[in-house]
């Protein structure tokens, strides 16, 4: 029974419901659609999966399962390492302010949910989406490997749901694009837990230019 409820508590943390504004943020995808680097689902699948098996693998997975070991030890130095440490992989402003206040939203959320804890993550500089999501997952004994599954998830879908928007595609290409990448999801999450220290970083060049690009473009959808 309590493997269900943690499952259940996963779904809703994943939701694209929960009110953190993931909506709002395309990445970079936007600047790529109107450049026309992005112009198909053929397209897409490529720059999705590009970034799953660098920046999700080698940064955004790894340096969650420390956040989730530095919360399960209660070790506050350990999590403000690490979110640090994620905030300076990112590459451009507004992919810092993206995991910034989108995790301040969670914690928000997290707070009025009762988990008071996070009550100093709502404006801490130090806020990242992943330092925040790992504390949800502790509390709601979801264990680690489906945490780093539901974030990936979670990333995916609502890039996906840019993707639809943007390029444009119709639903059921972005459905069939989920269909694929999904299945590349539980072995980039294995490789994620086997990282070292040492091992950690990979970054998308392709996606830094977007993104500085999407800083200065005139009209836009999208906060980044």
């Amino acid at each position: 029974m309590d493997t269900d409820v943690a499952l259940l508590r996963l779904l809703q943390l994943v939701s694209p419901s929960l009110p953190i504004g993931m909506y709002s943020y395309s990445q970079g995808m936007e600047s790529a659609v109107a450049d026309g680097w992005l112009t198909t689902s053929i397209d897409v699948r490529e720059w999705l999966i590009g970034l799953m098996q660098t920046t999700l693998t080698y940064t955004d997975l790894p340096i969650l399962a420390r956040l989730y070991q530095a919360w399960q030890g209660n070790d506050q130095t350990e999590v403000l390492n690490w979110s640090r440490t994620l905030l300076a992989y990112r590459e451009t402003v507004e992919l810092r302010l993206e995991d910034r206040q989108c995790g301040q939203a969670l914690a928000r959320l997290l707070t009025s949910l009762g988990f008071t804890e996070m009550r100093d993550w709502i404006r801490s500089t130090d806020t990242s989406l992943a330092a925040v999501f790992a504390y949800a997952a502790i509390q709601w004994r979801i264990n680690k490997a489906q945490t780093l599954t539901g974030y990936v998830w979670s990333w995916l879908e609502n890039q996906v749901l840019c993707a639809v928007k943007l390029v444009p595609l119709g639903q059921v290409a972005g459905q069939q694009l989920l269909l694929e990448l999904t299945e590349a999801i539980p072995a980039l999450v294995e490789k994620a837990l086997a990282l070292s220290d040492d091992e950690l970083g990979g970054g998308a060049f392709g996606v830094a230019l977007a993104s500085s690009r999407h800083e200065m473009q005139y009209s836009r959808l999208f906060r980044s």
